[in-house]
């Protein structure tokens, strides 16, 4: 038996997006007892050539809903990258949330091998649906969020693997 690609992008997507949403509450919970700015961690970096969490969370919002909807045809919201506190990131990664959710499952459906054609800086590239989700979309989506770990972790974040995974029930 064969899984869908709708089994194999939304449930995957939703659950990676709940998960740093959640990991928000540590944070905050982390700078009130260490009485810091939680606004301090959207600027934290691993590295001075890496992205910001703040970008990285938007990256991992946007390559969730991009994922979607080249696959399903469903038009994306457009997100203007403003955010500036961990209550508007928490709000982009709810309507992310929102619009992944919304797409029916049948219009992923059948998808795999539908060409998706993805804007890069370099010229688009052009891949097959079933390619896009498994090389892409998905490693795309866990390369953002786990930095994101990454960082709250490194500026002393009380998280663990099990926050990552979340619950496995």
């Amino acid at each position: 038996m064969s899984i869908s690609m709708y089994s194999a992008s939304v449930p995957i997507l939703v659950r990676a997006l709940d998960n740093l949403q959640s990991w928000f509450d540590k944070a905050e919970a982390f700078a009130a007892a260490r009485k810091f700015d939680p606004q301090v961690l959207l600027a934290a970096r691993l590295a001075p050539d890496m992205l910001p969490f703040t970008k990285q969370v938007q990256i991992a919002c946007d390559s969730a809903k991009f994922g979607v909807a080249r696959l399903s045809g469903v038009e994306a919201p457009k997100f203007d990258d403003t955010e500036v506190s961990l209550a508007d990131l928490r709000q982009r990664i709810a309507k992310t949330l929102e619009y992944i959710r919304s797409v029916p499952a049948q219009r992923l459906e059948g998808t795999e091998d539908k060409d998706i054609v993805v804007p890069r800086r370099d010229g688009s590239m052009t891949l097959k649906g079933e390619f896009y989700l498994k090389h892409y979309v998905l490693p795309n989506v866990f390369f953002h969020v786990t930095t994101a770990y990454a960082l709250l972790r490194h500026n002393g974040v009380d998280l663990g693997k099990g926050d990552f995974l979340g619950a496995l029930s």
